[in-house]
């Protein structure tokens, strides 16, 4: 009689018929991973600099590392129109309102995070994702000293570059394994225009991102605009979601300047030091199992290295400490201005049922992230994961 162990030790079917296993192709994929965003970010650098679009290049190998898909499924059509519409519409707003709004920079600020945040609210809940991307393009403008016309399309063409390049890419190295099953999504009910409007907790973002530039200033901060950034891109409804934004977002810049921390002082900036940034990260990330930050890592690689080139010793530090200083200011706004905890609502809804059989209810599942946030933080973290467990039990009355 065999045991257990024996069972576990034995090979599948498909190790006995000559099949790829599981952990091999997961390695393969990764390497796949690795050379595609190595290899369209510096095409994308390439074909920025040949078109003299030096300033704008940041933008595109952004782009072409992020539309690079872990799983090399692919994206629905729609995003390849949406994104450049989008890009449009955030840069033209900052570049319209820069020469028409009179006064100090935190004003401008606040004229403009308002505007494109008041926009993006008008949106239908299902592009809830452009909210905060309008919020971030629209004030790009602002930072440089001169907001103009011809540098607002530079952008644009080196992000759709950057687009192409990657999708591109990512195409011609996908392999018919990759097609797995698609990812479950929780439907929310849609809003009308009024209900999005009486959020409360899109006029407390819209308030605390308008003063946020301010508060940098007033805290001395070396690059203010990052608590604006922490702000817009971290504050959300629940402290739970805050939270698992603030740990991505400090994982992710963390891991994302070590590579242009170590290449930036050796080979400069050229298209193999851009493959050896982009790329490395990517295997870095993947190598230590923190692949949910890889996005957050090539962002914070892409603008450290590519937008700043040779870096200033003091550059990383003060741009680690920024972020930080940002995130403690959503997480204090989250816990101040009407606090909500996702892990009490996740566990009311548990006591008043009722279950659905095998799995999670969508408004459970929608909270269940969040949740578990708030329950690592205060050290209920397996408790809580009974708790989920006994939920997902066919047996759950």
């Amino acid at each position: 009689m065999s045991s257990p162990g024996d069972k576990d030790l034995a090979p599948s079917s498909e190790e006995r018929h000559g099949a790829i296993p599981a952990g091999a192709q997961a390695q393969a994929q990764h390497l796949r991973l690795v050379i595609v965003v190595g290899l369209a970010t510096a095409l994308t650098w390439v074909i920025c600099e040949s078109f003299g679009l030096g300033g704008a290049s940041p933008y595109g190998v952004v782009v072409a590392a992020l539309i690079v898909r872990p799983r090399f499924d692919r994206w629905p059509p729609a995003v390849f129109v949406l994104l450049p519409v989008v890009v449009t519409i955030g840069l033209s707003l900052g570049t319209l309102l820069k020469p028409l709004v009179q006064g100090p920079t935190v004003w401008q600020f606040a004229v403009v995070t308002a505007s494109a945040q008041i926009l993006g609210q008008a949106l239908p809940d299902k592009l809830m994702l452009v909210r905060n991307l309008l919020a971030v393009l629209a004030v790009l403008p602002l930072l440089g000293a001169n907001a103009t016309w011809l540098g607002a399309w530079q952008k644009l063409l080196a992000v759709i570059i950057g687009m192409l390049s990657g999708a591109s890419l990512q195409a011609a190295l996908r392999l018919a394994t990759d097609a797995g099953p698609p990812q479950a999504e929780v439907k929310m009910a849609p809003r009308n225009l009024t209900q999005r409007f009486s959020d409360p907790f899109f006029w407390r973002k819209l308030v605390i991102s308008c003063l946020a530039l301010a508060i940098g200033l007033g805290l001395g901060a070396e690059n203010p605009k990052y608590l604006y950034f922490g702000v817009v891109l971290l504050l959300n409804d629940s402290l739970g979601a805050t939270l698992g934004r603030v740990r991505d977002r400090m994982v992710g810049v963390s891991l994302g300047v070590l590579m242009p921390w170590l290449v930036f002082n050796t080979i400069g900036l050229n298209s193999v030091a851009v493959a050896l940034v982009m790329g490395g990260t990517t295997a870095l990330v993947l190598a230590i199992g923190l692949d949910s930050h890889l996005r957050t890592a090539l962002i914070s690689s892409g603008v450290t290295f590519v937008g700043y080139g040779v870096l200033a010793d003091w550059y990383i530090p003060t741009r680690w400490i920024d972020y930080l200083m940002g995130s403690a200011l959503a997480l204090l706004v989250c816990l101040l201005v009407r606090p909500v905890s996702a892990l009490r609502r996740f566990r009311q809804l548990a006591d008043e049922g009722p279950y659905q059989a095998g799995g999670l209810s969508p408004e459970l599942a929608k909270l269940l992230p969040s949740a578990v946030e708030e329950a690592r933080v205060l050290g209920q973290e397996r408790e809580f994961r009974r708790l989920v467990a006994a939920l997902q039990s066919p047996s759950k009355d």
